[in-house]
């Protein structure tokens, strides 16, 4: 996990946000990393993270079973193509049953699946360099739209 985030940490204008008690968060967040296209360093608004780290189960997402110690989740906003590449699916037409309590395996989101999400739990040596590169292509991605919406002339958006 600590190897994910310093590998995103390492990306030209990442935030890795990680809260922690009493920082006003919610305690179910504790823990957990969200990623983000940051380059002024400040939490975005209105802007979801491009990748997540989960280490415990959510009230609405227990299928990967991560409340027993030293289990954990990456994941990650792909587009179609990258979801089809490894999943075999459209992200809104899943239909395939899986196991997603699976270690080292990509699949998609046990929730956000239809969304564009994929996931792997505990990444290991099948899926390490995945995970990297998945997240790469998720952060240029995040930087592209930063970029448009950011471009001069272009009136700013409201809050």
């Amino acid at each position: 996990m600590e190897q994910i985030i310093a590998t995103v940490r390492g990306f030209d204008g990442a935030l890795v946000f990680v809260p922690e008690q009493g920082g006003g968060f919610p305690e179910l967040a504790w823990g957990d990393a969200f990623f983000y296209y940051a380059p002024d360093g400040r939490m975005p608004q209105n802007v979801q993270p491009y990748g997540t780290i989960v280490t415990k189960d959510y009230p609405d997402d227990t299928a990967s079973d991560l409340d027993p110690p030293g289990r954990w989740r990456v994941n990650i906003h792909v587009d179609r193509a990258t979801f089809r590449e490894f999943t075999g699916e459209e992200p809104r037409g899943l239909s395939r049953p899986r196991d997603h309590a699976a270690a080292d395996s990509v699949m998609p989101h046990p929730v956000y699946g239809a969304l564009g999400w994929i996931c792997v739990v505990n990444p290991g040596e099948r899926t390490a360099d995945t995970v990297a590169r998945l997240l790469r292509g998720a952060h240029d991605t995040a930087r592209s739209r930063y970029e448009r919406r950011h471009e001069p002339g272009r009136p700013p958006e409201k809050d």
